[in-house]
């Protein structure tokens, strides 16, 4: 067995607040040589004191892996009734991640952020519940994981479609293939009365 050498623990994951409220932006610092790059992706111990709640790290119970072409757009998928949490990044080429907050209480309401997720620099999401998410791969291939604080339950699937103009998503490339179940996917009025809510029109994206 070898043993010595560099210790792995000087990985860090940098935390940040995106503006979308109570979203978190999480960057791994890799430590690269000749051989590759080698990264920590995810600190239970780090999100939980950040958050300030212990165990929230440890309540993720699913994980999904997507692989998309360039130009497909999946989403914008979110949840009803009880929420879900989720953790996001993507492990090959890049992505054009939307979010879109869909919490009435919350003071970003009706926004929606954009973050550019892939495998040079390794940043991710924690999204809480209460939001739609969707992306559009941007290099030849992507995959996307995620995991959930929930099990996966069809019955409480929600969406809103990519192109919804009130929302006014500006997806970077020309899209190519969407789902026959996202095609067919409600308005951002149709969820507002769903969620018996009367808002103004959707604030202006932001891009991080």
């Amino acid at each position: 067995m070898v043993t010595g050498g560099r210790s792995w623990h000087h990985v860090l994951v940098v935390i940040e607040q995106a503006e979308l409220a109570d979203v978190l932006v999480l960057t791994p610092q890799p430590f690269r040589d000749e051989r590759g790059v080698f990264t920590r992706t995810f600190d239970a111990d780090e999100l939980d004191a950040h958050l300030g709640v212990p165990g929230v790290a440890a309540g993720f119970v699913q994980d999904f892996q997507s692989r998309s072409v360039q130009g497909v757009v999946r989403g914008l998928h979110g949840r009803s009734r009880r929420s879900e949490a989720k953790l996001v990044r993507c492990a090959r080429g890049c992505v054009y991640d939307v979010l879109v907050d869909i919490r009435p209480d919350s003071p970003t309401f009706g926004a929606h952020e954009a973050f550019l997720l892939d495998d040079n620099d390794f940043r991710h999401l924690y999204i809480p519940p209460g939001f739609l998410h969707g992306f559009q791969a941007v290099s030849d291939v992507a995959d996307v994981c995620f995991r959930t604080d929930r099990p996966h339950d069809p019955r409480e699937g929600l969406a809103v479609a990519y192109d919804d103009p009130q929302l006014g998503i500006a997806w970077p490339a020309p899209v190519t293939v969407v789902s026959a179940d996202d095609r067919a996917a409600g308005s951002w009025s149709d969820l507002l009365a769903a969620l018996a809510v009367t808002a103004p029109r959707p604030v202006a994206g932001q891009e991080s």
